[in-house]
């Protein structure tokens, strides 16, 4: 796997035109742990829909997160359940702990080209942690889990509809993912890929198959600070 301890040149990214961000754990650093709202609204859900046990619900939950990319995937598949309810209920939380971050904004709004907001959460959630972030308007376009068709990353079938839909030539493009998973399809088609890791490779909030490995050819850069990251490339 790529070195924390190598840095970006501008030559790096020069050929970048299309610059492609996850949301959670990217935009925003891992610490500020937004995501564990959202956990806990998922894990109610399904304790209230199979009448589960909250420690049973939760490692049900975690099952599906991994083995089928989302929770809401795994709960569609085997359950049934009513995507829209179920997002309404998972991002019902409070995105005033997410700082503003102007930093971060004025360096995407410097980066050459267009800038995408490529989730498996909803445009809605999207568009809220951006808009706390401060950085919602240098964004061409927000792909969601709706759009996906609630297929999500890293099935290969949702980065070729993204791609496809925003006419994205991968050969000039670059992804931004904190689950090195995730940039496993985007390296096989060209882009260059960036991990996001905590601050000193800290995960105090991550299962053990979403942390950055030892063998990940498929990450071609690794930062804990996006906006120091991006400032190297301008």
């Amino acid at each position: 796997m790529a070195s924390i301890d190598r840095l970006p040149s501008a030559q790096d990214f020069a050929h970048v035109t299309d610059w492609v961000f996850d949301l959670d754990n990217t935009l925003y650093p891992h610490h500020v742990d937004l995501f564990s709202q959202i956990d806990k609204n998922m894990t109610a859900f399904v304790a209230a829909l199979l009448q589960m046990e909250p420690v049973e619900a939760k490692a049900l939950q975690k099952q599906y997160y991994r083995d089928h990319g989302t929770t809401l995937r795994g709960l569609m598949e085997h359950h049934g359940i009513d995507p829209s309810d179920f997002l309404q209920k998972a991002h019902a939380i409070d995105y005033t702990v997410i700082p503003a971050d102007p930093a971060l904004g004025d360096a995407i709004k410097a980066l050459p080209g267009r800038k995408f907001i490529f989730t498996n959460g909803t445009v809605a959630h999207a568009e809220m942690a951006a808009r706390a972030l401060g950085i919602l308007n240098h964004f061409d376009d927000i792909f969601d889990i709706v759009a996906a068709d609630y297929v999500p990353k890293p099935a290969g079938a949702t980065y070729d509809k993204f791609m496809a839909l925003n006419r994205v030539d991968t050969a000039h493009a670059a992804m931004f993912e904190d689950l090195p998973r995730n940039l496993v399809v985007p390296k096989a088609l060209g882009m260059k890929t960036v991990l996001l890791v905590p601050r000193n490779f800290e995960y105090e909030f991550a299962e053990a198959w979403e942390k950055a490995g030892d063998e990940q050819d498929h990450v071609d850069f690794v930062t804990e600070d996006l906006t120091a990251f991006l400032r190297r490339l301008l």
